[in-house]
């Protein structure tokens, strides 16, 4: 890049140079625009992937869409150790401590695969039953089963593109996994059309062809996804030991034997990280179960209106991503006035985006839910949930980016307990009392005030500067 380009940039940030405000504003929009990007990218080719598995009618939507939440548990899981590392490798990039960020890298790459082999070996063995725990009807338990099993054997290959990602990213490259990331949505979507669907005939242009198919329904649709991130993986783990300017492996030997002192960090920082997801996906998986016995209906309308309302914060979580590498240098290079100023731009900038977002969701709801399904009943219920969540977005914005503020200063110990106390008492006592009388939609609007709810006090927190003495590395 040239020389008043990101590179240079972050760099005056570990020197001790000073950054006026629009650098710091530029700088904050060079690292969120690729992120956005693929974030948004990412949660299109998921609506395009609904879309094709919704064609299978509301029985196979509900089966994939029952298992949605538990496995964004068990990804969270896997973002949440491999951070523990990421945040490490942040702060000594900040301090200028290269050599000994490589060898976090090293130690990470062994313990978080070791981690992900034992996460899949569990998650395969309580697949058959998960469906039963969470209330599913009969006729989508064995397609529940499959889906989620199928996602289970790629679980260390998902693993190994976290870690890679997470790796670049905290050294302020964002954009070689925005691009990884954008390939394996693309290939996740040809794929799933060529592994979803049976072959059929096609016509393009007046002219019909043979378009070959597997026919595996749900099960093609677990592979596609699974099999695009396997791709991916290897490039993105690729990129890193062979490539990246700062984090290559192959620039000094180094050991690829755990070492106590990294992992012990990596736990002080991961574990409150992991138990808030743990925490956070199984309240939404409570809201599954909650959901499951309005029938098949109610559960498709509430998967397509998640994977719609993802159009809309997938945008926060890019920004976050962003916000955790500035902060987490910011923090390492000791300099906690620019560390604050980076922890405000991002969350303002990220409340009016999502905003933005949201009125256009508001608008489009119809749209949105009718492109993922051709069932008038689901568009209708997935439109009203959606409109009622969209006044909530820009709070939901200030909880997503000032969590990744809190992460990039490992500060997570108080972040995990706000969202336990906010989803399990507020969001799920609503849902609880409010799906009775108004079903679904009642649900959703339990959401919409918790999420206000949460949002509010993560402010307040920002505020305080408190999580500016979190696990700095030292």
């Amino acid at each position: 890049m040239a020389s008043t380009g990101k590179d240079t940039l972050m760099r005056f940030i570990r020197e001790g140079q000073p950054l006026s405000f629009s650098q710091q504003l530029s700088l904050t929009f060079a690292l969120s625009l690729p992120a956005i990007l693929a974030s948004v990218s990412a949660m299109v080719m998921q609506f395009i992937d609904a879309a094709m598995v919704g064609q299978l009618g509301a029985d196979d939507s509900a089966s994939v869409g029952l298992m949605g939440t538990t496995n964004w548990l068990f990804e969270g899981v896997l973002t949440s150790f491999a951070a523990g590392y990421a945040v490490q490798v942040a702060h000594l990039l900040g301090a200028k401590r290269v050599v000994e960020a490589r060898q976090v890298v090293r130690q990470a790459i062994v313990v978080c695969l070791l981690f992900s082999i034992l996460l899949a070996g569990f998650g395969l063995a309580i697949c058959k039953p998960l469906p039963v725990w969470l209330g599913a009807e009969a006729q989508i338990r064995t397609g529940a089963t499959t889906y989620f099993g199928t996602f289970m054997l790629f679980v260390p290959f998902f693993m190994i593109d976290i870690v890679a990602s997470s790796m670049l990213r905290s050294s302020g490259n964002m954009r070689i996994p925005s691009i990884l990331n954008i390939l394996m949505c693309v290939l996740d979507v040809v794929f799933n059309y060529f592994l979803i669907f049976p072959t059929r005939e096609i016509t393009v242009m007046s002219h019909t062809m043979v378009m070959p198919g597997a026919g595996l329904g749900v099960m093609g649709a677990a592979l596609g996804t699974a099999s695009a991130g396997f791709v991916v993986s290897l490039f993105m783990m690729y990129y890193l030991v062979f490539r990246s300017s700062e984090l290559r492996l192959t620039i000094e030997k180094g050991s690829f034997i755990p070492r106590r002192n990294y992992f012990d960090k990596a736990v002080k920082i991961s574990a409150p990280m992991g138990l808030q997801h743990t925490m956070l996906t199984g309240a939404s998986i409570v809201i599954t179960g909650i959901v499951a016995p309005l029938g098949s209906i109610a559960l498709a309308a509430n998967a397509f209106a998640v994977t719609a309302e993802s159009l809309c914060y997938m945008s926060g979580y890019g920004i976050a991503d962003a916000a955790t590498t500035l902060v987490g240098q910011s923090l390492g290079a000791g300099r906690k006035r620019l560390t604050n100023s980076f922890a405000w731009i991002n969350v303002l900038s990220g409340m009016v985006i999502m905003g933005c977002m949201a009125v256009l969701m508001y608008v489009f709801a119809s749209e949105l839910m009718s492109f993922m399904s051709p069932v008038p009943e689901i568009v209708e219920l997935g439109a009203r949930c959606l409109r009622v969540e969209s006044w909530a977005e820009p709070l939901f914005a200030a909880s997503i980016i000032s969590y990744g503020v809190f992460v990039g200063a490992g500060y997570t110990l108080v972040p995990c307990g706000i969202n336990l106390v906010s989803m399990w008492i507020v969001r799920l006592g609503l849902s609880a009392l409010m799906v009775k009388s108004m079903g679904l939609y009642g649900v959703w609007m339990a959401m919409a005030i918790e999420l206000c709810f949460r949002g509010a006090v993560y402010l307040l927190w920002l505020a305080s500067k408190r999580w500016m003495k979190g696990q700095v590395i030292n």
